[in-house]
């Protein structure tokens, strides 16, 4: 029996933080994916707004910096139209921030900025989500100034000594990741320079970086391969068993 590939857009704020380790993963689970870079495209294209999934990444810019950013709120919109119709989304660092915000939270800078790789705790709903192979303590890359409350319709996923919240759902269409476990230490160089500035007045090590980064590479694409896999099967069965009419009334 044939089954349809899905469809999912991959919402790209700068150039080098795509999907990493995830898009090989999302390639052999079925699925279509096409980027759109949301500082310039139409957020409103039905095409985006009703996709199978949308991918929201990360970049370099705050949640609150609407006056500088207007797209920031058309951003918004879009993944608040996606909540009201639980159509499923995933948020990674500044797509969980904006994932926050949509549902009514708080984002804002916080006290500690997280630039390197560190554990996370799961909570009780963590382990018994979509990131259990977390459970062991792989480390994650992070790479963010800010945070967010945790919304009043999420579940808290997982934490870490520095921030409450770094992972949660809202249902089970919905996955928000502060930290990048999409990152591919190949494609990480390219973040080294895009990132040069924050990494130089951090006083961050980019040697020093490169090297962890080598170190736990294979343990790490092990691991988002079976937290990504077991989610995208979570809404693919999901998708499956509401139906394209329903999906899309």
């Amino acid at each position: 029996m044939f089954q349809r590939r899905r469809s999912a857009v991959a919402l790209r704020h700068v150039a080098f933080e795509d999907l990493g380790l995830l898009a090989p993963i999302m390639e052999r689970e079925g699925w279509n994916v096409s980027f759109c870079d949301a500082p310039v495209d139409d957020l409103s294209h039905p095409s985006i707004r009703d996709a199978d999934l949308v991918i929201v990444l990360g970049g370099p810019i705050g949640v609150y910096e609407t006056e500088s950013y207007p797209f920031i709120t058309r951003e918004i919109s879009l993944i608040e139209h996606r909540f009201g119709r639980d159509l499923p989304t995933l948020g990674i660092c500044l797509g969980a921030q904006l994932m926050a915000k949509a549902l009514g939270a708080r984002v804002y800078a916080g006290a500690v900025k997280e630039i390197g790789w560190g554990s996370i705790t799961l909570s009780e709903a963590g382990l018994a989500s979509s990131l259990k192979p977390l459970a062991g303590g792989t480390p994650v890359l992070h790479w963010h100034g800010d945070t967010f409350d945790l919304p009043s319709a999420a579940v808290r996923l997982a934490s870490n000594e520095n921030y409450e919240n770094q992972a949660f759902a809202c249902g089970n269409h919905a996955l928000a990741l502060q930290f990048h476990l999409e990152a591919d230490s190949r494609q990480l160089e390219e973040w080294y320079v895009g990132h040069a500035v924050e990494l130089a007045v951090t006083k961050i090590s980019v040697s020093q970086l490169r090297a962890r980064t080598a170190e736990l590479s294979n343990g790490l694409a092990r691991e988002a391969d079976r937290v990504f896999s077991d989610w995208l099967r979570q809404i693919g069965h999901r998708d499956a068993s509401i139906g394209p009419a329903a999906r899309s009334s």
